[in-house]
């Protein structure tokens, strides 16, 4: 009876210890370092651009760099004033040092999303302690909708960036709210807004405006030290120092571009690319009622179940003010964005970094490993399936472009994709039985897992669908030498790929049009005239020679 018991008691001792490493590996800052070196680096410039938003971006960045005018933000020869100009700049600088490819035009927001998890990991530390710290940054950075973005040519990372940081301040200016002995945190706070502004225009005043300004009212208190919070919120928000430094930071750029177009750039960029996204649909980007709800599922994976367990603390949440603060920030988000018109899920990540914080400060709360693994089970799932469900879409397609981008998609997956996602269901299901972690610490893992899939198996199959055959038939046009015009569609990555304007027509004689197959008859019944002979095609896109008729 003594060995047994002595053998038992090794075998605590042995899992105790092992349980003890297992946390210190996923609390360990060097373990965070590699686990953002893998969701934002790996597989950075493996892919096509995507269009419309990567393309856009890449190709206005072309073109400044070759024009020189680094003041407007142009594509395809025609302003493009859908967003300000600090991406742009990144980009062209990137791509000066790397040259012109997929890698250069992703590295700012790699960098971007980088010192994101960097900000939110000194945030925690300072606030809480190193190994919270940690695993808030462990879970940003593996969340699915940071790790695409992250990897996107495009202005999203490097906005949740600089609100990360104002809002930071703002606690941090919250717990000491003196404009002079607290006055460094006042400053930072308006010059990360001021680069948000260059970076996003007013979402980046408006969000730490409303978010500060309800936080301090609803943390006054009946008593004299509170209502002198309220003022130096006052105090704070209209400092000449803080101000003046916001518009030196931005303002050169936006006085530059006004007197190089006039108000052209205002007016398309404020009334109809900010204002008039909560009033009108834009390029068909509609919702529902509940669209952010249900997206917030979708974005947080593999991370879902665990942000569900934190309605547990729901008695707890508002009275401790950094909790208060935390959820203030993403319940503005969600309701002010859930009011506009236009709605995209990359808007909820606005409000998404509090909740990164709160799972990792309320890990324990997560008990219940259904709640914890059925959302990724069902990604995982649903990425198993995708060959026989592209199978059904291709027969009950209604559109024959479609069914051709069904099809094409369905020769793209191979044995190596139903291998990566078969895999990444079986260490999910692994995961789930296997008992001796706490499962915050399996869902970590999930995510890695998940990052593998996703960028190692997914996203290449869906690029390659999408743009591959746009890059392959920009390359045989930039070798052709002959005129290249785009026939009624908006591929802004084959001019990039192509390193030349693609004027927006119908072709003349002797020019290359790049043409989706769906209009081609359209084309034909417009140009009488001309023969169209077939230079490439794959997928939905053609690329065909424009000739005159020849005179028998």
């Amino acid at each position: 009876m003594k060995n047994i018991a002595n053998i038992l008691s090794q075998e605590t001792a042995l899992e105790s210890r092992w349980r003890s490493g297992m946390r210190r590996l996923l609390t360990s800052p060097l373990f965070l370092l590699v686990v953002v070196a893998f969701s934002f680096f790996w597989q950075l410039g493996s892919v096509p651009l995507y269009d419309l938003d990567e393309g856009a971006f890449a190709e206005a960045t072309r073109e400044m760099l070759e024009s020189g005018n680094y003041i407007t933000p142009r594509r395809d020869g025609e302003p493009r004033y859908d967003k300000p100009i600090l991406i742009y700049w990144l980009q062209a600088a990137s791509v000066s040092l790397f040259g012109l490819n997929e890698f250069s035009l992703r590295l700012p927001s790699a960098l971007a999303a980088t010192l994101w998890v960097l900000a939110v990991w000194i945030f925690v530390r300072q606030s809480m302690d190193t190994q919270t710290a940690t695993v808030a940054g462990l879970t940003l950075a593996l969340s699915l909708e940071v790790s695409l973005i992250g990897k996107a040519a495009v202005a999203d990372a490097l906005l949740n960036l600089f609100l990360a940081l104002a809002l930071f301040e703002i606690y941090r200016y919250w717990l000491r709210p003196d404009p002079k002995t607290n006055r460094a945190v006042v400053l930072r706070a308006y010059l990360w807004i001021g680069f948000g502004f260059l970076t996003k225009g007013p979402v980046a005043v408006f969000l730490p405006f409303v978010i500060s300004f309800l936080f301090f009212i609803l943390s006054l208190r009946w008593s004299k030290s509170s209502l002198m919070s309220l003022w130096g919120w006052v105090r704070a928000v209209f400092d000449p120092i803080g101000w003046l430094i916001f518009f030196l930071i931005s303002g050169p750029w936006y006085l530059a571009i006004y007197l190089d177009d006039g108000p052209g750039f205002f007016r398309s960029f404020f009334l109809e690319h900010n204002l008039g996204r909560f009033t009108s649909v834009i390029h068909g980007h509609h919702g529902f009622p509940g669209y952010y709800l249900v997206v917030l599922l979708v974005i947080l994976l593999p991370f879902t179940g665990w942000m569900l367990s934190l309605v547990k603390r729901y008695r707890s949440a508002w009275f401790g003010p950094l909790e208060r603060f935390l959820w203030l920030w993403f319940l503005v988000v969600i309701v002010f964005f859930s009011f506009s018109v236009t709605q995209l899920p990359h808007y909820l990540l606005y409000g998404a970094t509090p909740l990164f914080i709160l799972m990792a400060r309320h890990r324990d709360a997560l008990t219940n490993r259904w709640l914890a693994f059925i959302p990724p089970w069902i990604l995982f799932g649903l990425i198993l399936l995708l060959p026989f469900i592209l199978d059904v879409a291709i027969v009950i397609a209604q559109r024959p472009l479609e069914q051709i981008l069904f099809s094409e998609a369905r020769d793209r997956v191979s044995l190596d994709y139903g291998l990566t996602a078969l895999g990444g269901l079986a260490l999910a299901i692994l995961l789930f039985r296997w008992s001796a972690p706490p499962l915050w610490q399996r869902l970590i893992l999930v995510g890695l897992v998940q990052t593998w899939v996703i960028f190692g198996a997914v996203v290449p199959v869906v690029l390659d669908t999408l743009q591959g055959p746009v890059k392959e038939s920009a390359l045989i046009a930039r070798q052709s030498g002959l005129p290249v015009v785009a026939y009624r569609t908006s591929f802004p990555s084959f001019s990039l790929y192509r390193e030349a304007i693609t004027p927006s027509r119908a072709p003349q004689s002797n020019e290359l049009a790049l043409v989706r197959v769906d209009k081609l008859e359209q084309l034909l019944r417009e140009q009488p005239e001309l023969d169209l002979g077939l230079v490439y095609h794959r997928g939905q896109i053609a690329l065909v020679w424009a000739r005159a008729h020849s005179v028998p």
